[in-house]
């Protein structure tokens, strides 16, 4: 269980070390009481979205709970375990721990806290944000959503952000584009199609910006574009269809609320967006920011440069690509060394008395390791991190209890390895007779 941080060890992690309880006035909060809590609320919110494991979410702990009760009754303070509930991480892009944001006027749109990590920097934050929200009210605007158009009780968007597309405009836009498209295909009487409307307008406004517009919304009038209508069989509405470049047009199925779109449509998202970055460990900074700000980090020992040249390293660093790209959903930090660069750190993970490549999967919360004791291969990797992300496979701590010193080094350049360039000795004035004779 160790490197599983699924709800039972969520729990016990939170009821010993105490990130958050009832006792608290930060308001825990979950997919089952998100909407109530926050989006149909008029107050102003601060929500955190941390994981238990977090260093960094642990230091923020203390200073939240204070700004909590600085704030209790002013502005609502509320914490989501985002670990345990990544659909509503997801919702609203969390790819770090911890992540803050401000659900102000516009519930949909949230802001990113950049502020300091200190009660005070929280409050200050906070009450500049209930000033803006307070001036928009007077000045007559409601602090709903950012249009007063679709003002239905649901409490909709404006529609600027879903592309209506027609017989004409459809095949340019939608099959022959890189992005991945979800297409509402509607009836203008159909009133299942009028209550889905707000719930469409939000997503789309939510998922543009979550994805940099690599996830559109779409809409489609079933009624006048009849070419459209036939060509995907479209026999009922509403009607949603995911596009994707190179497959057949598929069904979605899911709710149909904004918040299931919006998950839906992350997940799309994350199944095309590129894997983690993998990076050299360089220097001190790039291990520690790495493993401290994810579950886990993969780190693999590649034989010296000398050894294998280019190609061979090559070949080693693709296997760790692909791997990065299969597991990228797991948000694992992803890092490498060349044999004898870091050899402290390869004694605290016990690497070196197997041969080279190795690799071993650090939990930093914890300070334990497990190593892969398989082939360095797709097959053999793919069954190690297997093993770890249902839980199993064998771990010891890391050797004394801490990351050792890290040294700075030069990035490989790419290139085969030169051996050092030795001096030539002449030995032309040397009498090697007479050495010999010296010796005895």
């Amino acid at each position: 269980l160790l490197f599983v941080v699924g709800t039972v060890s969520c729990t016990l992690f939170l009821a010993v070390n105490g990130l958050y309880s009832a006792s608290d006035d930060v308001i825990e909060l979950t997919p089952a009481n998100f909407n109530k809590e926050v989006i149909q609320s008029e107050s102003l919110w601060l929500v955190e979205f941390y994981a238990p494991w977090c260093g960094h979410c642990q230091r923020l702990t203390p200073e939240w709970k204070k700004a909590a009760t600085a704030l209790k009754g002013v502005v609502k303070v509320g914490a989501v375990d985002a670990d345990k509930h990544q659909s509503l991480g997801g919702q609203y892009g969390v790819r770090g721990f911890p992540t803050i944001k401000i659900f102000g006027a516009n519930k949909n749109k949230a802001e990113d806290y950049q502020g300091g990590r200190t009660s005070d920097a929280i409050v200050d934050a906070a009450l500049s944000a209930l000033r803006s929200l307070v001036k928009e009210r007077l000045s007559g605007r409601s602090g709903g959503y950012s249009s007063g158009k679709q003002s239905r009780q649901s409490g909709g968007g404006d529609k600027k952000d879903v592309i209506e597309l027609t017989d004409d405009s459809f095949d340019k836009n939608v099959l022959n584009s890189d992005d991945v498209w979800m297409v509402e295909f509607y009836a203008p009487w159909c009133g299942h199609c009028k209550n889905l409307e707000p719930e469409w307008a939000a997503a789309a406004t939510e998922v543009k910006e979550q994805t940099k517009g690599k996830v559109k919304l779409a809409a489609v009038d079933a009624t006048v574009n009849q070419m459209l209508a036939s060509r995907y069989g479209i026999r009922g509405f509403p009607t949603i269809k995911i596009f994707q470049k190179g497959e057949d047009p598929a069904d979605y199925d899911g709710g149909r609320t904004r918040s299931d779109i919006i998950a839906r449509a992350l997940d799309l998202f994350s199944d095309n967006a590129p894997p983690p970055e993998l990076l050299e460990i360089t220097n001190e900074d790039v291990l520690k920011s790495t493993c401290d700000a994810h579950q886990l980090c993969i780190i693999s020992v590649l034989p010296h440069i000398l050894d294998t040249g280019a190609s061979g390293r090559n070949s080693y660093l693709d296997v760790m690509l692909k791997m990065a790209e299969k597991y990228k959903k797991k948000m694992w930090g992803w890092l490498w060394t060349e044999a004898g660069a870091q050899s402290d750190l390869e004694s605290s993970l016990g690497i070196g008395g197997f041969g080279y490549p190795a690799m071993a999967a650090v939990n930093a919360r914890k300070m334990k390791f497990a190593l892969l004791k398989g082939s360095f291969s797709e097959q053999g990797i793919n069954e190690f991190l297997r093993e770890l992300s249902v839980g199993r496979g064998s771990t010891a701590p890391v050797g004394g209890g801490a990351f050792p010193k890290i040294h700075s080094v030069e990035p490989w350049d790419g290139k085969d390895g030169e051996l050092p360039v030795e001096d030539d000795i002449d030995l032309s004035d040397v009498d090697l007779d007479d050495l010999g004779k010296d010796e005895l």
